[in-house]
C-alpha cells in the first residue's frame, strides 16, 4: 500500500503555470485546487506525493 503526504499552498491566479509546475517538478501531484475564501486574487491547491 502507499503511503502519501500531503501539501496545501496557495496560488497566485497570475502565476499558476509556473507554480504549478515547479510543485510537479518536486513530485507534487495537484489534487484539487478551489478559490480562497479569504483573498480572490489566490487559489488554495492541494497537493499529494508518495511518501518516502
Amino acid at each position: 500500500m502507499t503511503n502519501w503526504e500531503y501539501l496545501t499552498a496557495p496560488v497566485l491566479v497570475h502565476n499558476t503555470k509556473q507554480i504549478l509546475d515547479n510543485f510537479g517538478s518536486d513530485g507534487w501531484e495537484l489534487v484539487q485546487i478551489v478559490p480562497n475564501p479569504l483573498n480572490q486574487e489566490n487559489l488554495v491547491a492541494y497537493f499529494k506525493r508518495p511518501r518516502g
